[in-house]
């Protein structure tokens, strides 16, 4: 056994000890996003939202190493502590409250006195967790993979779902047995306030765009499992040519491309600068707000831009091979509240119906239908419930 195993098992034990035998300690709450990315999403919405409500509490956000010194220049408001550290020992395993969106290592023990709030990170189009059918992610077989998924979820507490499909689909394919909580996305109480807030979005689009003129397309397209050269080596083409699609573009029109950060690197704009923005680390939300369409494919992102009620335009020029091949889907694809193009040529027909017309009105009411479907619990308010939750649990004992 290697120093780094010995090390490893060494903290694990001291780690389910201190979970073991020690007290909870009140008003403390680990944040964590994506296991251990900068903070976003879900958890950063609710630790907005308790901060201002109870400035008194210990809020720390658990990062992990590589991403500290960026993370401490980036929220300098925050406290962070670097993930697995000493220091982390002394937080994660006595924290009143975690709030993550992704899974806790299972061999962690959950204090018995920690509330778990898993919000997990969006609307499933894709299987996930038992729902899938054969997991080929190295180092773990198919059985052993929902076996722990099975054993995370067990010790969630509560997990917010964003709409009854997902719900539906949460409970069967993370064996959930404890308390949902019907309130929507954190994340997505800014998009409901901003929606058509047009002082806040020029803002937004000065910053990103450089100008106010001129309309905002969003390319924003899944990640693809078998996206990758070999292992730790990622490549994106895009499935249409720039020198095309900005031909169709006037002037002040700018098209923003927000990959995967995996493959960001292989994304060549040269030469198209002055139209086109590679957004890799820019708040999607803010991708959103300033965006007057969306191009995607399978990717989640449409749930939450139908609360914006904006056209969206659908290019899954991998159909076939995606929805048999790789993972599948949840629903029929021809849900979707746009048009579906397969090849460039439908593709830029497409752009040039949008920029002639601004809208696809004959999708109106499947736009409807998808809304009532996957948006209609998105008040504004999931942030502030999960407070108030969080603010009722800490008043008592558990």
């Amino acid at each position: 056994m290697s120093l780094k195993q010995i090390i490893s098992q060494v903290y694990r034990r001291l780690f389910n000890l201190i979970a073991t035998v020690a007290p909870v300690k009140k008003h403390l709450v680990l944040f964590e996003a994506f296991n251990g990315k900068l903070p976003t999403d879900n958890p950063l919405s609710i630790y907005e939202a308790l901060q201002k409500a109870h400035p008194d509490w210990r809020l720390v956000w658990g990062v992990k190493h590589r991403f500290i010194e960026q993370a401490r220049q980036d929220f300098p408001q925050i406290t962070f502590v670097s993930r697995f550290s000493a220091k982390w020992l002394t937080i994660a395993p006595v924290a009143n409250f975690w709030v993550f969106n992704a899974r806790m290592p299972y061999w962690l023990k959950k204090n018995r006195g920690t509330i778990y709030i898993q919000t997990w990170h969006g609307t499933p189009l894709k299987r996930l967790g038992i729902d899938i059918a054969n997991v080929t992610m190295p180092g773990i077989d198919t059985e052993k993979y929902r076996h722990n998924f099975s054993s995370e979820s067990r010790r969630w507490d509560y997990l917010i779902s964003p709409n009854q499909f997902s719900q539906a689909i949460f409970k069967r394919a993370f064996n959930f047995q404890h308390q949902f909580l019907d309130y929507g996305y954190p994340r997505n109480d800014r998009l409901v306030k901003h929606a058509h807030d047009t002082d806040t979005i020029r803002k937004i689009k000065q910053r990103i765009v450089g100008h106010q003129d001129g309309r905002v397309i969003l390319y924003a397209p899944t990640w693809r499992d078998d996206f990758f050269i070999r292992k730790g080596m990622y490549k994106m083409d895009l499935p249409f040519r720039l020198s095309e699609l900005t031909k169709q573009l006037g002037p002040d029109d700018v098209l923003i491309i927000r990959p995967h950060y995996l493959v960001a690197e292989s994304i060549d704009i040269t030469g198209f600068e002055d139209q086109v923005r590679l957004c890799v680390s820019e708040d999607i939300d803010d991708l959103y707000l300033i965006s007057d369409l969306l191009i995607t494919d399978y990717s989640s992102v449409m749930f939450d831009f139908a609360i914006l009620d904006r056209p969206m335009l659908f290019y899954p020029y991998d159909l076939a091979h995606y929805q048999d091949d790789i993972r599948g889907f949840y629903f029929d694809y021809q849900e979707v509240p746009g048009p579906i193009v397969t090849t460039e040529p439908e593709f830029l027909t497409a752009i040039q119906r949008f920029l002639a017309d601004g809208a696809y009105p004959e999708y109106t009411a499947k736009m409807r239908a998808f809304q009532t479907k996957f948006t209609s619990w998105e008040k504004g308010t999931a942030s502030d419930r999960v407070v108030q939750l969080m603010t009722d649990r800490a008043s008592t004992k558990n």
